[in-house]
């Protein structure tokens, strides 16, 4: 399983085991880049790899030994998909066995549909979170002319817990839990603005506990880029977090086992939260827009805004809504990888599986495919470029240092510099 970034390890090492539940091993790469997780990150998703290496494009195309594995499951970002595809396509061709190649999306698909389904069209199987979801994926794939037949519905792997007791809370102590998103809304101001609607909540209900659930500890960095901490606008706050307001972070599993309500904007946590059962609130107050993907919501009966929390609302979602979106509220999570698993036993079990044949090639996409190979170390044709591939015993220690100190460099540039700047900028 190849994976960049910490939600992506956590959505490739679950789906790995919901689709081969008995398998004997679970080989991890990570994916080099400026996502990489860290071994907390790693670790608070619970899942263990029996074997665990960084490496970049190029070294996992040569990493997977056709005749070892069984599945591969890229759970990566669109173009890395892409490439992988591209480059294991060119490692296997001409042999009459190969792995099967699955991947999907990690959570709710608000944005950039059609270009991430292209990008990840040429998988024997493109798993889809819900109903709703497959339905959208084969339009896509129709509408180009390219096969659907590797869609496949199945739910988010990381749903699970204790159903929500109704009786649990009483309305003087109520944990109310609100799941912040890296990017989601992306400036100062709304920011600060939902940090401070949490702590007016705590303060106007102070026999209620707010927890303000973060995905990242200062330094770590997840699948979009954090510039703007809620760390860092908590502490700039007047008089601080009050006594029954807190950061936390952790397995959001472990959080919702204690929620009485789940507030968000668009966070994939909420598909968690009405998994079970908890009150979830979508919210309003940066209005229903795209960038923020709580459009998603229309139809939920989850959207309200703080006020509405303030003065007691507890949203109740739809049935018919949640169940076009696999949260499978209704018990039927059991069966929910039932297809997947059946569609990966027999591409297992068949002598000879068809190459990997992407949308994406030369001829369909001349100018857009070529940067993005590029990007991963492969030429238009999926071979390594030359010098992106490390030979046995390549490079020297002395090269290894050099470049683990520049990627390091690299990394500080993106997640530091760059966003100082673009700040700066601003004002």
């Amino acid at each position: 399983m190849l994976a960049d970034s910490d939600t992506r390890w956590k959505w490739g090492a679950l789906t790995a085991h919901r689709l081969a539940p008995d398998a004997a091993r679970l080989d991890g790469y990570l994916l080099r880049g400026r996502a990489t997780p860290t071994v907390r990150q790693l670790a608070e998703v619970g899942v263990r790899a029996d074997a665990l290496r960084e490496v970049t494009g190029t070294e996992f195309v040569r990493a997977i030994d056709r005749t070892r594995y069984d599945i591969t499951v890229l759970a990566c970002v669109g173009g890395a998909v892409q490439a992988m595809l591209h480059g294991l396509a060119r490692a296997w061709d001409g042999t009459p066995a190969r792995p099967v190649v699955a991947t999907g999306y990690v959570g709710v698909v608000y944005e950039k549909l059609a270009d991430g389904l292209l990008l990840r069209h040429g998988a024997d199987v493109v798993l889809a979170n819900s109903r709703h979801d497959a339905e959208r994926f084969r339009e896509v794939y129709a509408g180009v002319g390219a096969s659907g037949e590797s869609v496949t519905e199945c739910a988010l792997p990381f749903l699970g817990g204790e159903r929500y007791a109704t009786d649990a809370a009483s309305e003087d102590r109520r944990t109310v839990v609100f799941a912040a998103q890296p990017s989601v809304p992306d400036n100062r101001a709304d920011r600060t603005y939902l940090l401070r609607r949490a702590v007016r909540h705590a303060r106007r209900h102070p026999g209620r506990e707010v927890l303000i659930k973060l995905r990242s500890k200062p330094g770590e960095h997840t699948t979009h880029i954090e510039e703007l901490p809620y760390q860092k606008l908590a502490a700039k706050l007047p008089g601080g977090l009050p006594p029954n307001c807190r950061l936390v972070y952790g397995h959001m599993g472990e959080v919702l086992d204690r929620t009485d309500l789940l507030v968000t904007v668009s966070s994939t946590a909420a598909l968690e939260s009405l998994h079970r059962g908890i009150p979830t609130a979508v919210l309003t107050d940066l209005g229903i827009r795209e960038p923020l993907g709580n459009h998603h919501f229309l139809g939920s009966g989850c959207l309200a805004s703080w006020d509405q929390l303030d003065a007691g609302h507890l949203p109740v979602a739809d049935p018919a809504w949640t169940a076009r979106q696999g949260v499978a509220a209704d018990g039927s999570y059991a069966t929910a990888f039932d297809a997947a698993r059946r569609r990966i036993t027999e591409l297992v079990a068949a002598d000879t599986l068809p190459p990997l044949a992407p949308y994406y090639t030369t001829e369909t996409a001349p100018h857009y495919l070529p940067a993005i190979l590029a990007r991963h170390g492969l030429d238009p044709q999926g071979r390594p470029l030359p010098g992106a591939a490390r030979e046995p015993g390549e490079p020297s220690a002395v090269r290894r240092a050099v470049r683990e100190a520049a990627r390091g460099a690299y990394r500080h540039g993106v997640q530091r510099v760059a966003p100082a700047i673009r700040r700066l900028g601003e004002l």
